[in-house]
């Protein structure tokens, strides 16, 4: 069994605003309706489903024009990342996408969600690498991160 659902914001892996979907009992009553992206589909909110996607349309648009220009401005960034290393070279901890994400605010003021950052796995050696970034819209773009090691206070002959 299964609830009938229009979305009213996307959500990733379900729909966009406006679509009616299919989702299970314990997803729409746990998540969807409570957090108020979606409305049970019934001949009321279904009108409401023709503005919606006249709306998502004109959101598509402004997001996909948005993203290809910060798609741009991520192509042209090189990104460092200090990390601490033993005195064999081995990092201490793992460069993750919420690392990544981070480091992009802190140091160029671009705010990415964690979760638009494509890591196959975590980085665990120092080095340069080709990150790929997944922004609204579906658009793709690649950031240059370079991981160096950092002298710990040991290393320095600091106590």
């Amino acid at each position: 069994m299964s609830y009938s659902l229009l979305l009213i914001e996307d959500v990733d892996c379900l729909g966009r605003k406006g679509e009616v979907v299919k989702a299970k009992p314990g997803y729409a009553r746990n998540f969807l309706l409570p957090k108020g992206v979606a409305l049970v589909a019934n001949k009321h909110t279904l009108r409401m489903q023709e503005k919606l996607s006249e709306e998502r349309l004109r959101q598509a648009t402004e997001d996909r024009k948005d993203s290809e220009l910060l798609a741009k401005k991520l192509t042209e960034i090189s990104l460092t990342i200090p990390v601490k290393v033993d005195h064999e070279g081995h990092m201490y901890a793992a460069v993750t996408s919420a690392i990544i994400s981070d480091e992009i605010k802190s140091q160029e003021g671009i705010e990415l969600a964690k979760q638009s950052v494509i890591l196959k796995t975590q980085i665990k050696k120092t080095g340069s690498y080709d990150v790929a970034i997944k922004l609204k819209e579906e658009v793709m773009a690649t950031l240059s991160i370079t991981v160096e090691p950092v002298a710990t206070s040991e290393e320095k002959g600091e106590s």
